[in-house]
């Protein structure tokens, strides 16, 4: 049993690294197989197809960052120095990876929303329920910043949805730039799009 859940990691890892590298469409079963170190056969005992397969990369890859994300914005800190931590950390996880390979390879729902959105209808309402759910997440602390009279934004709704629609925006450019430092304006523009200040500490460290 472990070595079968061993396989079936080494090739989602293979296959996120590749989708991440050249996209989904470019990509053969036979080359991920290659890429993971396992026999072809091996991915159909796991995948019934390639969307299959990067559904479940969707899924692993929410997984992991569902749990940055919540460990982020359910702390105890003030609403807004966690919406900050959050860029924060999205700048750091990008520059890593950039570190990593040479490329920033930006986020992995965005590419493939650019991607497959019109050709996969399985994978494009996965897409559509990831980013509903990190909206409903940015949400919830907007509100309370809301609450506490530190942003003017009134639709919390409306304001959540434009928040991640930059946070997406500023990835795909720092992406096709190959340059973090394209991160740099998501504070200023967050505070810009809740009518917000910044906190002291969150401004100290920007």
């Amino acid at each position: 049993m472990g070595r079968t859940s061993d396989a079936r990691e080494k090739i989602l890892s293979a296959a996120q690294s590749l989708i991440e590298l050249r996209g989904y469409s470019a990509l053969g079963v036979a080359e991920i197989c290659k890429a993971a170190g396992v026999p072809k056969g091996s991915f159909y005992y796991f995948f019934e197809s390639k969307e299959s397969l990067a559904l479940a990369v969707i899924d692993e890859h929410w997984a992991g960052q569902k749990r940055t994300w919540t460990r982020i914005l359910n702390s105890d800190e003030e609403p807004l120095r966690r919406l900050f931590r959050l860029f924060e950390e999205t700048e750091a996880g990008q520059l890593a990876g950039q570190q990593s390979c040479g490329t920033v390879s930006g986020c992995l729902f965005g590419n493939l929303s650019l991607e497959m959105s019109n050709h996969t209808e399985a994978i494009r309402t996965r897409l559509q329920e990831i980013f509903d759910a990190q909206v409903e997440m940015v949400e919830a602390v907007i509100a309370e910043a809301l609450e506490r009279k530190e942003v003017t934004a009134t639709d919390t709704r409306q304001a959540a949805q434009a928040l991640v629609a930059q946070l997406e925006g500023q990835v795909l450019f720092a992406k096709l730039y190959n340059n973090t430092r394209r991160l740099g304006a998501l504070w200023v523009n967050c505070l810009a799009l809740l009518g917000a200040r910044a906190p002291r500490e969150a401004v100290a460290d920007a």
